[in-house]
C-alpha cells in the first residue's frame, strides 16, 4: 500500500512538472526567420520577419525590436547601423514571457568612392619615429610613438621636424593613438588595456582610463564632443570623454562586408578617416552608421621616402584646419606629406 502510494506521489509530481511552465526550455522551441540571404541585408531593402513555431504553443502576442527600437514583421531597414546587428522577438505564450534574437548584418546600398590626391609640400620628419598618432592642434602637431622602449609623447614643428617637446613612456608600454580635446592629450597604450591623459601646454599627466569590451587600443579622434577609439578590429568605439567610459561602437562596413584593421583615425570634416593597418591606404567612414564612403590610396608615398632596413608602412593622418590640407606620414618614414585630396 505504501509502495502504491509513493508510485502515485511520484506520477503526479512528475505531472505537474510536466505541465507547468519553463520559459528558457521553451526559448530552444522558437526561432526568427528573415528573408534576407544568409541574414544580409542592405540599407532601403526591405526586411521581413516571421516566428518559427514547430511545436504550435499557443501565441497570444510577438513584437518585435532591431537594436532595441521596436520595429513591425515588414519593415525598411533605412536609418541602421552598419554591421552585425541584433533582431530580437518578445514573446508570449501561456502567460510565459519570452526573449529570443537573431542576428542580421546590415551593408551599406554603395560602394565606397576612390578618391586621389596631390602633394602641396613635403616636410622632413623623424626617420627612427615609429608613428602611431598624428593631430594638430591650435596649429601645433603633435605625434604619438611606438615600439616599448621607444614610445613617445612629441609637440613637433612640421614645417623643420624638430622636436619642441617630448615625454617617454614607460618601458612597459606600447604608444598608440593621440587625440586632443578641450586641452587634453588622450593616448593610447595598445595592449595595456590603459590610456593616459595629459594637459597640452605642460604635459604633465593628469589621469589615465581603462579601456572597457574593446580591449586594445589602436587609433584615436575627437569630434569636438567625444572621443572615436578603433581597437583593430572593424569596431570604432565613442569614449565619453569626462567619465572616460564606453558609450557603444559602429562597425565599418560597405556595400561587400566589413573592414578591419582600422588603425590611426582622423576626423575631418564631419568624417571619420581610418588609416588601414599595412594598408596603406586611408577609409572615409560615416560616424553616424559607419558606412565607408570613400577610400584613398597613399601606397605611391611609400616610395618617395628614403628605403631602409626599418622602413614600415604608412600610419599617421592629421587634419590642419588652417590649410584644409591632410598630413601623412609613416613607421619610420623620414617625410611628412602634405596633400590634398581631389573629390572629383
Amino acid at each position: 500500500m505504501r509502495t502504491l502510494k509513493t508510485l502515485t506521489i511520484i506520477f503526479l509530481a512528475g505531472f505537474i512538472l510536466s505541465c507547468g511552465s519553463n520559459p528558457e526550455q521553451k526559448k530552444n522551441d522558437f526561432s526568427i526567420t528573415t528573408d534576407a540571404k544568409n541574414n544580409a541585408i542592405t540599407l532601403g531593402e526591405t526586411l521581413n520577419l516571421s516566428l518559427n513555431n514547430p511545436k504550435n504553443h499557443d501565441i497570444e502576442s510577438v513584437s518585435y525590436t532591431l537594436n532595441g527600437d521596436p520595429v513591425s514583421e515588414s519593415i525598411v531597414v533605412s536609418n541602421s547601423k552598419l554591421g552585425e546587428q541584433t533582431i530580437e522577438a518578445k514573446i508570449i505564450s501561456n502567460g510565459d514571457t519570452i526573449n529570443i534574437t537573431q542576428q542580421i548584418t546590415v551593408l551599406n546600398n554603395t560602394s565606397p568612392k576612390v578618391y586621389s590626391y596631390k602633394i602641396v609640400n613635403e616636410y622632413p620628419h623623424d626617420i627612427t619615429s615609429y608613428t602611431q598618432g598624428l593631430e594638430f592642434y591650435n596649429g601645433e602637431l603633435y605625434e604619438s610613438t611606438g615600439q616599448r622602449g621607444e614610445s613617445k609623447l612629441r609637440k613637433v614643428n612640421y614645417k623643420t621636424g624638430e622636436v619642441l617637446k617630448n615625454i617617454d613612456l614607460a618601458q612597459e608600454y606600447f604608444g598608440e593613438g593621440l587625440s586632443i580635446l578641450k586641452d587634453k592629450i588622450y593616448q593610447l597604450t595598445w595592449t595595456s588595456s590603459t590610456g593616459f591623459v595629459y594637459d597640452v601646454n605642460t604635459f604633465e599627466k593628469t589621469g589615465s582610463f581603462r579601456y572597457g569590451s574593446s580591449k586594445e587600443g589602436w587609433g584615436i579622434c575627437n569630434d569636438n564632443n567625444k572621443l572615436y577609439k578603433s581597437d583593430g578590429t572593424e569596431k570604432i568605439w565613442t569614449i565619453n570623454p569626462e567619465t572616460l567610459t564606453e558609450e557603444g561602437y559602429i562597425q565599418a562596413y560597405h556595400n561587400k562586408g566589413k573592414v578591419i584593421g582600422l588603425n590611426e583615425l582622423e576626423w575631418v570634416n564631419g568624417k571619420i578617416y581610418a588609416n588601414r593597418y599595412q594598408k596603406n591606404g586611408v577609409a572615409i567612414i560615416n560616424p553616424i552608421n559607419g558606412a565607408i564612403e570613400g577610400v584613398i590610396d597613399f601606397s605611391p608615398l611609400k616610395n618617395k621616402v628614403t628605403q631602409h632596413q626599418g622602413l614600415d608602412v604608412l600610419n599617421g593622418i592629421a587634419y590642419n584646419p588652417d590649410t584644409e590640407t591632410l598630413f601623412v606620414t609613416g613607421k619610420r618614414w623620414n617625410k611628412l606629406f602634405e596633400v590634398q585630396i581631389i573629390t572629383e
